[in-house]
């Protein structure tokens, strides 16, 4: 797992409507925190999960699906513990995306 930071002022929308939509394989990952300043995405093509915060932004490169899928599983398991859950996984209405998800054994998370 490769962990990537940088800053990026602005806020979640550009991730929302252009960076980070379904049409790109991205799908974004809902929580109770959510906010314009508060975002979470992830790509099962990539391997990626992103992660907006008042400009922060975290990208997690995975390695295999295993690791991508537990990545995911730790981020729904913090925000239980926190009062921020459950995660959901929003795919939009994209067939092939949410197969994605499915296929790395997160279906079960999915809206």
């Amino acid at each position: 797992m490769r962990i990537i930071r940088s800053f990026e002022p602005g806020d979640r929308y550009r991730y929302d409507f252009d960076l980070c939509t379904c049409a790109r394989g991205w799908a974004q990952i809902d929580t109770a925190q959510d906010a314009s300043w508060f975002g979470t995405w992830a790509s099962p093509a990539e391997r990626t999960i992103l992660n907006f915060a008042e400009g922060d932004v975290t990208r997690t490169v995975c390695q295999t699906d295993a690791e991508f899928a537990a990545a995911l599983r730790e981020i729904d398991r913090w925000n239980r513990d926190h009062g921020y859950g459950p995660v959901r996984i929003d795919p939009g209405f994209d067939p092939a995306l949410k197969a994605a998800f499915e296929a790395v054994g997160l279906g079960d998370v999915l809206y």
